[in-house]
């Protein structure tokens, strides 16, 4: 029988439409295996030396020595478990951060985060645009509100990169990341710092005010927040076997992916300290900008490679960030608001977002104002940052997200103390700034308190509601008065356009298919049948999975709408439109998401009439299928 219906799919498309599934991973030797899977990682590290980076590293060494060695390197620790598990949360659901956020939050909560997001996006993109028009003054005399202006064309190399495929872009990043090492490691040899002092870094110890700023804004520019939304999309490009070992090996190869990548990018940034303690430290010589850096290398070190190194490697790392910037906004956008733009527009809208800023402040205060611009914006990334590891936490912990993939005991307990550490961190910091704000405002502090601390305040409320919410979150029910629903009643019309119906692929789907039908016929309504593939590949992989369950069931379904289609055209019962819809996993969930984005007006339902330890045993779904939805449940006895 030749199918005329279609399955409609209702999940979201990826949000890197472009290169989703592109790469193939092959079957070869164990290396050929590892440089397939080796690319969303380095375009992630990159992040993790940008120009925030340099200006967080020079001058926690240049005021402190070696001594926030062991801050970087927590940091760097902290980096490979949250993109570890952000890695996973694509790879075992198929969703990236912000899309799994916009499956399991209210829409005002997502539009909070997303507008978070932007924010986060936005600071790292000043830092990337600062970095690169810096890097132009130091190579080439640029002055730098030009530089900053010529920064706005960088939306071309993008451009040309994105039609040459995600494999081209991630060499491109790598070449990128591989000047910026060798610059670094040029530095080492010419500034010869102490080894024994590098070692003595190694050593925790506790931080003073001052320490506890650049340490947080370190924090900020390591572990930046669209890098776990970057990372959970970008794996995706990888076209892996959907079972369950072809995902083991997945999340294996991607780990090493991470380490490595990451491992490279805590050398830079641990160079950049190293150097600004082994140079300006050692000398007492305090830099608050990036172009003092630059010239003092050549006075303090007697040799013009050293800036030279410095300003290309500053140049290559805006650059690199500024790629991966972009394709995080595409992110965020495409999965909290379902929303795409341009990539060229999207690009050139962010970038002239941080160019008023960068232009003002540069002529207001000059060349020092951007090197602040630069640490100010790692402290917003930092304080960002908690609203993109909860859920990451709270998603990939989920045995109902994540099947056997979920966080192990241990893995739980250790991403929760660092998410603890990021916000009682970020807590401190915000105490310390709004301090500070109101100090300098003066007489008028109390403006100063009347808005800032509202804000904060709904900000941690929300912080604290994400971390403690029920997985399941039931609706609160409200008593009514019998006058009261006979008074409604008098003012209700019901239009009911669309019937669905929740079908098991059983013979007992009789009953509700017929319901179904009379009510459909009654009220000339579309219908629409429903079934939910719940089994193993189902959990687990969602609409990729292509076990012999969901295809069985796709079968089953089409072939129920083309007989109904023909019975029809028989003259028998006559239903203008029927339509075919399959969902995936947790059926009470998939029954709620389906009936709101198919608009449907009443949901028929089967009863299996079971109760107290069968219900155990095979499940109940009304119940949380009614507190999840505003619409009336038929629900119909199964006969056997």
């Amino acid at each position: 029988m030749q199918h005329d219906a279609e399955i409609h799919d209702t999940r979201p498309e990826p949000s890197l439409k472009d290169v989703h599934r592109t790469v193939n991973v092959g079957h070869g030797s164990l290396l050929r295996r590892l440089f397939a899977f080796a690319g969303p990682a380095y375009m992630v590290s990159v992040g993790y030396m940008d120009p925030g980076n340099w200006a967080t590293d020079l001058e926690g060494g240049a005021r402190f020595g070696y001594r926030l060695i062991w801050v970087l390197l927590m940091t760097n620790l902290m980096a490979v478990l949250l993109q570890t598990l952000a890695a996973r949360l694509g790879l075992v659901t198929g969703r990236d951060l912000a899309q799994a956020c916009r499956d399991n939050y209210p829409r005002s909560v997502n539009w909070v985060l997303y507008v978070l997001c932007q924010f986060a996006i936005g600071a790292m993109d000043l830092a990337e645009l600062l970095g690169t028009a810096i890097g132009l003054n130091l190579l080439f005399g640029i002055p730098l509100i030009w530089a900053v202006l010529i920064t706005a064309v960088d939306v071309l190399i993008l451009l040309g990169l994105q039609r040459l495929g995600i494999r081209k872009m991630e060499a491109f990043i790598l070449g990128l990341v591989f000047t910026i090492g060798m610059c670094f490691v040029v530095e080492m040899f010419i500034a010869e710092p102490s080894l024994s002092g590098i070692a003595s870094g190694f050593i925790p110890r506790p931080l003073s005010d001052g320490q506890l700023y650049i340490a947080i804004g370190i924090l900020g520019a390591t572990v930046m927040p669209h890098n776990l939304y970057l990372h959970s999309s970008l794996v995706q490009t990888r076209s892996i076997d959907r079972t369950r070992a072809g995902i083991t090996r997945a999340c294996r190869f991607n780990l090493i992916d991470t380490v490595v990548a990451l491992n490279a990018a805590f050398f830079v940034n641990g160079a950049i300290l190293v150097l600004a303690a082994a140079v300006f430290w050692k000398n007492g010589i305090v830099v608050n900008e990036l172009q003092q850096a630059h010239s003092l290398l050549k006075d303090l070190l007697g040799t013009k490679i050293a800036p030279i190194a410095f300003g290309l490697a500053l140049l290559c790392a805006g650059q690199s960030s500024t790629l991966t910037g972009t394709l995080a906004g595409q992110i965020t956008m495409t999965g909290f608001l379902r929303l795409r733009m341009r990539a060229w527009l999207q690009r050139l809208t962010t970038r002239l977002i941080a160019i008023v800023p960068a232009v003002a402040v540069i002529a207001a205060m000059g060349d020092t104002g951007s090197y602040r611009l630069l640490i100010l914006s790692q402290v917003i990334l930092s304080l960002q940052l908690p609203f993109a590891v909860v859920p990451l936490i709270r998603f990939t912990s989920s045995r109902q997200k994540m099947g056997p993939f979920a966080n192990r005991a241990w893995v739980k307990a250790l991403a929760w103390v660092i998410a603890g550490a990021i916000i009682v961190l970020n807590i401190l910091l915000v105490v310390q700034e709004i301090a500070a704000w109101a100090e300098a405002a003066g007489r008028f502090a109390w403006l100063v308190l009347l808005v800032t601390v509202p804000i904060g305040a709904g900000l941690l409320g929300l912080l604290c509601w994400m971390i403690f919410r029920p997985e399941d979150k039931g609706r609160d029910e409200t008593s009514v008065s019998a006058g009261e629903v006979i008074e409604k009643v008098r003012g209700v019309s019901p239009e009911i356009r669309r019937v669905g119906v929740a079908l098991e692929a059983k013979r007992t789907d009789a009953g509700m298919l017929a319901g179904a039908i009379d009510l459909a016929e009654t009220h000339g309504a579309e219908l629409v049948l429903i079934h939910i593939v719940e089994g193993v590949g189902g959990q687990w992989y969602g609409q990729q999975t292509g076990d012999l369950e969901a295809r069985e069931d796709e079968r089953y379904l089409l072939d129920l709408a083309d007989r109904l289609r023909d019975e029809a055209g028989d003259g028998g019962r006559r239903i203008e439109k029927i339509r075919p819809v399959l969902g995936y996993g947790d059926v009470a969930r998939e029954l709620v998401r389906i009936v709101d984005d198919e608009a449907i007006d009443v949901l028929v339902v089967g009863g299996h009439g079971h109760k107290g330890l069968a219900d155990v045993l095979h499940g109940q779904t009304i119940p949380g299928v009614r507190h999840g939805i505003e619409i009336p449940i038929f629900a119909i006895k199964q006969q056997q």
